[in-house]
């Protein structure tokens, strides 16, 4: 078992930033893949970023890349997702998962992101 639990939603002004915060505890190893999601207002889940626990393999989807960027502290066992130059079409939820098989098999309660024009 996996425990995810996300942090550091809340609203901002268009062009702001946010930083937020995955603490992951329970069955997690070299091997297991953390990522994040969104869910926008009316749209299907969608993939943002991923990252191999030990670092490695650091993924971003082409429409983020430049904005957001996807890292780790395996020491704090935290995962993070900086957001830059924020617009109002990434207001969402962001759920956390992890990978500790060929699917996405734990997800945290999601953070909701408000970017405001």
């Amino acid at each position: 078992q996996v425990q995810l639990v996300e942090s550091g939603g809340g609203t901002v002004q268009a062009g702001g930033s946010l930083k937020l915060s995955c603490a992951a505890s329970g069955r997690t190893s070299s091997g297991t893949t953390m990522g994040w999601f969104r869910r926008a207002p009316g749209k299907e889940r969608e993939f943002v970023a991923s990252v191999r626990w030990n670092g490695g393999d650091r993924y971003t989807t082409d429409a983020l890349k430049g904005r957001f960027t996807i890292s780790i502290d395996n020491a704090k066992s935290t995962l993070y997702l900086q957001m830059n130059s924020l617009l109002p079409e990434d207001t969402a939820i962001y759920y956390c998962a992890a990978a500790t098989s060929a699917t996405w098999n734990y997800w945290g309660q999601g953070t909701q992101v408000t970017v405001s024009s």
